[in-house]
């Protein structure tokens, strides 16, 4: 189940408010953990089981080493904790790539390979993961003081608004309001409005975008113009920002609507002048679970010599890119943007400074949307097939008159992608997400948002195509 599917947006949803709103207080957190055990046995039954049995392990092993005074014995439960939340994701996530590449090895070198049966990959692993790494971390750090309940540890983990895609909630963030919080109709209200405008991004625009993405590079690519190639690459690249950029709005605007404050996500990644600012806008609760548990931990920006600090740059970025996915061009994805990342620090940001404003962050958008193309195609030979179409500068007409949804759609995605680099931009995203309403805006919102709603209802019960980018991450 996803939230852009019409069982989510017409039953499942409103039983949940539903439900919420009637139950006394003190079981609302028994509400949000019995639909959130609904909400991911829907999609992953099976498993549901295995993710109940890290919970319960992970919840007694961290709470005996909050009780333990020894230090060595507090690494040892602490190291426990993580070897089961990062066995668990190696085993699901990366055991049959590594068996896979073995088979080549032994398959090169004249052997039998050896048998397997697939591992199917469970929806959300890498989101539930980091977050009861960050747990069992914060908790050794005494950044927080462990959870009493089971019940509440379980909720932090499952609950199903940020569970299947993020934004990554760090323990620490949202522990105080696991144990109290306060519903005001405002922001149930505010909520609703962030949860539509993030549907409108997943349904009007990326499913828009995602349908001419698949159609391009589902083409013999050796065929295709390069006016082709370019406009495949932007309806890929404006499809999986707003596709994860709505999910996130979503998952927040749920959030608000129960209480909670998850943090932002995402905050215009197009318009970066550089690739530092890019990944500082771009999955931000990602880049700062990245910096925070794994790149200070190596020496961060405090290694006495420049390679080492490149080298944890790099590494960071290598290991972001398999954290996506299990295969070769995740991880030269990461390759890729940890090797922008280096040349950032020895002259580009430098020189970018000096060029401008507008030339820096075309550069910048340019870097970001070839890079996509290694993320989007597994295969290595055929991306570079891809990119010698894109530079093959054999530019035909297309076909604009039979295309008119998209053209409409990708000027949307444009206009909404770099509309906060001017001021006015700024002031009126700032005005819909974060300032407080007055009852004048109250109302335009409401108007336009239940307009934006029937819209968005309408395209999923009319269309069967409606795909998650991130849902299988």
């Amino acid at each position: 189940m996803i939230f852009s599917s019409a069982v989510f947006l017409t039953l499942f949803l409103p039983l949940f408010l539903l439900f919420n709103f009637i139950v006394n207080k003190k079981l609302k957190n028994y509400n949000i953990l019995f639909f959130s055990l609904v909400f991911y046995a829907w999609g992953a039954p099976t498993f549901l089981f295995y993710l109940l049995a890290s919970i319960f392990s992970n919840f007694y092993i961290v709470r005996a080493m909050d009780m333990q005074s020894i230090k060595s014995r507090k690494r040892w439960l602490l190291s426990a904790s993580v070897f089961i939340n990062v066995g668990m994701l190696a085993y699901f996530k990366y055991a049959n790539f590594f068996v896979e590449n073995v088979n080549q090895i032994l398959n090169s070198a004249g052997f039998q390979p050896a048998s397997w049966t697939a591992i199917v990959l469970p929806i959300g692993i890498s989101f539930f993961t980091f977050q009861s790494l960050t747990y069992g971390v914060d908790i050794y750090r005494k950044v927080h003081k462990p959870l009493d309940k089971l019940s509440d540890y379980a909720l932090y983990i499952m609950m199903f608004p940020q569970m299947i895609a993020g934004p990554i909630v760090r323990f620490n963030t949202i522990a105080n309001e696991i144990i109290e919080r306060e519903e005001k109709l405002d922001t149930i209200i505010t909520g609703f409005y962030r949860f539509v405008i993030g549907l409108s991004k997943k349904v009007l625009i990326a499913n828009v975008m995602g349908e001419m993405a698949d159609n391009i590079m589902g083409m013999d690519y050796m065929s295709i113009d390069s006016t082709t190639a370019w406009i495949g690459l932007l309806a890929y690249t404006f499809q999986i920002y707003f596709d994860f950029a709505g999910y996130s709005d979503m998952a927040i605007g749920i959030g608000k609507m129960i209480g909670f404050n998850f943090p932002e996500n995402f905050n215009n990644p197009y318009i970066s002048k550089s690739i530092s600012e890019f990944w500082r806008r771009w999955h931000m609760t990602l880049g700062a679970w990245m910096k925070d548990y794994l790149y200070i931990p190596l020496g961060g920006n405090r290694v006495g010599s420049p390679m080492r600090l490149y080298f944890n740059l790099w590494f960071v970025f290598l290991i972001s890119g398999f954290w996506h996915g299990a295969s070769w061009n995740f991880v030269i994805w990461g390759a890729y943007h940890g090797f922008f990342l280096i040349l950032d620090r020895l002259f580009l940001l430098k020189l970018l400074s000096k060029i401008g404003k507008i030339p820096a962050t075309i550069f910048t958008f340019i870097v970001a949307i070839l890079g996509w193309v290694i993320f989007r195609i597994e295969s290595f030979d055929q991306a570079m097939i891809y990119y010698s179409r894109l530079f093959a500068f054999d530019f035909q007409a297309f076909d604009w008159a039979g295309n008119g949804k998209f053209l409409v759609f990708l000027i949307f995605a444009i206009l909404f992608s770099f509309s906060t680099m001017t001021r006015l931009g700024l002031r009126i995203q700032d005005k819909i997400f974060y300032n407080d309403y007055s009852n004048r805006r109250f109302i335009v919102m409401a108007v336009i948002c239940m307009i934006l709603f029937i819209l968005s209802l309408s395209s999923v019960t009319s269309s069967g195509f409606n795909p998650f980018i991130y849902y299988r991450f």
